[in-house]
Parts: C-alpha cells; sequence; structure tokens
C-alpha cells in the first residue's frame, strides 16, 4: 500500500518529468524542444513558399510562351526573383553576349548557353534546399541525443538504487520516466523531420525538373532565332 501511494504522489505529467529531471536531461530535452520548433518552423514556411512559387512560375511560363516578342518579355520581368525567371534571365544575358559579335559561332552559342540556364538550375535549386539541410540533421542525430538522455536518466537510477539502497519503484521510477521522456521528445523532433525532408526533396527534384524542361524549351527557342541569324 505504500509503494502504491508513494508512486501516485509522483508527477508524470510532461512538465513535473521537466522540472524533476537533473541539469543534464533538461538541457537535451530543451535542445530537442527548440529543435522540434525549428523543424516545424521549416516546414510550415517550405510548404507556403513552394506553394506560392508553383503558382507563381506556372503563370510565368503561361504567360512566356504566350509572348510574341522575348526581348519586351525579358524587359518587364528584368527584376522577377522567381527562379525560373532567372533561368529564363541567365539564357538571355549569355544570348545577348554569344550574337553581338559579327560571326556568331553558332555551335559555341548553343553550348554556352545551355551551360548558362544549367547553372542557374543547380544554383537556384542549392538555395531553396538551404534549409532543409537542418531536417535532415535533426531527422538522423535526434534520436540519438535522446538516446544520451535516456542512458543518462537509467544512470540516475541506478545510482539512486545504490544511494537508497532500494530497488522499490519509488526509487527508480523517476529517473525512468526522465529517460523514456527524452527519448519520447528526440522522436517527436525526428520523425516530422524525416518525414518532411524526404517529401520536400520529392518536391525540390519536381520543381528542378520543371526548370529543366523550361530551359529546354527556351533553347530550342534560342536555336530556332540563332538559325536566322546571318
Amino acid at each position: 500500500m505504500s509503494l502504491l501511494i508513494a508512486t501516485q504522489n509522483m508527477g508524470f505529467s510532461p512538465v513535473d518529468l521537466f522540472m524533476d529531471a537533473d541539469l543534464v536531461v533538461k538541457s537535451v530535452i530543451v535542445g530537442l524542444a527548440l529543435s522540434s520548433v525549428w523543424v516545424w518552423t521549416i516546414i510550415i514556411s517550405f510548404t507556403i513558399k513552394m506553394l506560392g512559387i508553383n503558382r507563381k512560375s506556372e503563370a510565368f511560363e503561361r504567360e512566356f510562351w504566350g509572348s510574341s516578342d522575348i526581348a519586351a518579355f525579358s524587359k518587364a520581368h528584368a527584376q522577377n526573383e522567381l527562379p525560373v525567371a532567372k533561368v529564363f534571365a541567365a539564357g538571355m544575358a549569355e544570348w545577348r553576349l554569344s550574337t553581338k559579335a559579327k560571326n556568331i559561332d553558332r555551335a559555341g552559342t548553343r553550348e554556352r548557353l545551355a551551360t548558362a540556364m544549367d547553372a542557374t538550375i543547380a544554383a537556384e535549386t542549392d538555395r531553396l534546399a538551404n534549409r532543409l539541410n537542418f531536417l535532415a540533421t535533426t531527422g538522423s542525430v535526434a534520436p540519438f541525443i535522446g538516446l544520451f538522455g535516456t542512458v543518462w536518466g537509467i544512470m540516475r537510477s541506478f545510482s539512486a538504487i545504490a544511494a537508497e539502497q532500494n530497488s522499490s519503484l519509488a526509487v527508480v521510477a523517476p529517473g525512468i520516466a526522465e529517460a523514456l521522456f527524452a527519448t519520447a521528445i528526440g522522436l517527436f523532433a525526428a520523425i516530422p523531420a524525416v518525414i518532411a525532408y524526404n517529401r520536400f526533396s520529392h518536391r525540390l527534384n519536381q520543381y528542378e525538373a520543371r526548370m529543366g524542361r523550361f530551359a529546354d524549351g527556351f533553347h530550342g527557342t534560342l536555336s530556332r532565332e540563332l538559325e536566322l541569324e546571318v
């Protein structure tokens, strides 16, 4: 009966577990909680960002393919910061540089156009993926940080057994509860990070392929234009 009363008096809510934990376990929990907050911030902001980019890119491409004057279109979108617009701007910049000479190297121009746009696609993809590295790192590391808190809490439980010379639940339960709580926080941070990283990587691959298709189409347009140059 005394054992039942003792266990009932112990707090096992998340707040109680945190407040009763020692400094090491508290540090682990706080670090993982902050990581989890940042993970969800990245998830929400990246989702909103990609939705906007895809919607605006679709409008940009629709307007481009419906335009009859590439020079006027380029001037109208000179300040456009969309990734696909930067691919277009890179192609136009190389086109102007390569066609201003009297004798145009057609094969060289085509190669330089492809290189300029491919480099811009790679740079824009890297820029979009910048913060996703944190998701990958959190998904890989958070469970092990939580495991460290688990090991520390179990060690604390064994220390309590040695100090009290008593292996009752009232002695070992607090340390074990803290240990399991640290593990849970680690998984809470890691699982959404892994899911989001995989999902966002797929979306980035799709958008990179979209920029590649636009670049190929634009390259074909400029190649046909190149044939008309004397």
